[in-house]
């Protein structure tokens, strides 16, 4: 369900590196809720909110840095999103997920898959030519 594509690339290897690790853990995601086997999975589903944490912390600190420092326009806005999806992440963490497993990683899955679409295709390729501009690759 989760396959890059070039249409997915920020034109920074760095970045794209990163996404795909998104990529990876939404991959994931979608292997729980593919499970019919009856069998619980609050761990790994625990375990995947976990890892979008860390990886939001450090993806994000690495994107905001690199637009900061090169006088991205658009800073304030994008990391108001980027604060919008670790509250999202936090949100999803103190559902009652051991009840609900299935539900909770379907919302997983589509937050994931969402933010892909909307932030990763529209909001981070706003700054690809502006960064590549600048000699960053």
């Amino acid at each position: 369900m989760f396959k890059w594509k070039d249409a997915y690339s920020c034109n920074i290897a760095e970045i794209d590196s990163q996404h795909k690790r998104l990529f990876e853990l939404g991959e994931k995601v979608y292997d729980i809720v593919s499970i019919k086997d009856g069998f619980d999975h609050y761990d790994e589903i625990m375990s995947s909110l976990f890892e979008l944490q860390k990886y939001a912390i450090y993806h994000f600190d690495f994107e905001e840095k690199l637009m900061k420092n090169n006088g991205y326009e658009e800073y304030d806005s994008h990391v108001k999103k980027h604060r919008e999806f670790f509250d999202k992440i936090l949100e999803l963490s103190k559902k009652d997920i051991d009840e609900n497993q299935h539900k909770v990683s379907m919302d997983i899955l589509v937050f994931i898959a969402d933010w892909i679409e909307n932030h990763i295709l529209k909001t981070d390729t706003k700054y690809k030519n502006y960064l590549n501009s600048k000699g960053i690759y």
